[in-house]
């Protein structure tokens, strides 16, 4: 008979820093480029994926070691991830726990669909507002062209 402790897969806990969780696992690698995770070469990044979640089923996770994300910046992942919960973590303790929350405009995450925006024929930022939170729908500032979150491309 197996163990059950040596079942689980140990991941070390963070002494500082930031915890993203309840990802859905198809969004996990969009959250992983929208925060530019990639790009940061002296921090300590832990990515799950697919791992059980009685919530979820299944879900993803991020851990960032030494770095605290601004809100508005993780405010952003709630387009593709809008249920992930942000935890901040000092000295090995959960000292700030939220839910991530759609901002009233987005610029410069979300592409426009419509082929004829002058977004996607000018050099120019995007910019969305969002006209309905629980579905995550969005509107074209420029053109005024509606996306839902499945049809939602990030930039």
């Amino acid at each position: 008979m197996v163990n059950k402790e040596k079942k689980e897969l140990a991941v070390a806990a963070l002494q500082n820093g930031t915890v993203i969780d309840h990802i859905p696992t198809a969004s996990l690698f969009k959250v992983v480029n929208l925060l530019g995770l990639a790009n940061l070469n002296d921090v300590s990044v832990t990515i799950g994926n697919n791992l059980d979640s009685p919530r979820l089923g299944k879900k993803g996770i991020i851990k960032v070691a030494d770095l605290v994300f601004p809100e508005a910046t993780l405010n952003r992942i709630a387009v593709i991830a809008p249920n992930a919960v942000v935890n901040i973590i000092r000295d090995y303790e959960v000292v700030e726990k939220f839910n991530v929350t759609l901002p009233d405009e987005l610029f410069d995450i979300v592409k426009c669909n419509n082929p004829k925006c002058i977004t996607n024929n000018e050099p120019m930022r995007t910019h969305f507002h969002v006209i309905d939170r629980e579905h995550t729908t969005l509107r074209c500032h420029f053109c005024e062209r509606p996306v839902a979150q499945h049809d939602i491309t990030l930039k």
